[in-house]
């Protein structure tokens, strides 16, 4: 009978385990992604649903702290000038603890989108966004076109510490798969940053 009942015991934890390893974290190529509304720098709300006319997007989880970021600022602020042309919109969320990473405090934020240009710099404070979108790095990068369906996840191009020998610019590619009614390829990467800071 003890034996049984260890048997069951021991199949009922095993079913728990598979139930949790196999849980789906995050957001994948094809699904909508959810909106949200956030504080920008500027100290307004912003939502995915303020820009009616935009084509689509590209939600850009950084920070102000991660080296890897910090090689990116500038490439992100050139995709945000060139993708305007095109009504695709760059948001940049920060979606670290800031207890844990004091230099990615609101009021640094601020201070570092006024230095580097960005238009958009959201913080997810109550840290409800990124694991929605399965975000787990700075820079970690979606786009989705103008329904909010993921187009593309990973990194935003295929070299982070050289801008000058970038091969590939992945979200320019995407977004212009996106253009011709494609579907970019790839459309996932491995995002290669600092590991998103979350509160304990």
């Amino acid at each position: 009978m003890k034996n049984t009942f260890l048997f069951i015991a021991a199949l009922f934890v095993g079913s728990i385990s598979f139930i949790s390893s196999t849980e789906k974290y995050g957001l994948q190529v094809g699904e909508t992604a959810p909106d949200f509304e956030l504080k920008n720098v500027d100290g307004k709300m912003v939502s995915l649903a303020d820009f009616k006319e935009a084509k689509g997007f590209v939600v850009n989880f950084t920070c102000n702290t991660c080296p890897f970021a910090k090689m990116y600022e500038s490439r992100v602020v050139a995709l945000q000038d060139d993708l305007k042309e095109k009504d695709y919109v760059v948001i940049n969320i920060m979606p670290n603890d800031t207890d844990m990473k004091p230099g990615d405090s609101f009021d640094e934020m601020k201070k570092r989108a006024k230095d580097i240009g960005y238009q958009y710099y959201l913080i997810d404070e109550k840290q409800e966004v990124f694991p929605k979108y399965g975000a787990t790095k700075t820079p970690h990068v979606y786009v989705l076109d103008k329904d909010l369906t993921v187009q593309y996840i990973g990194a935003i191009d295929d070299n982070p510490q050289d801008a000058d020998a970038v091969g590939v610019n992945y979200v320019m590619n995407a977004v212009d798969a996106i253009e011709k009614g494609q579907s970019p390829d790839p459309n996932y990467t491995k995002a290669i940053g600092c590991g998103i800071k979350v509160k304990q």
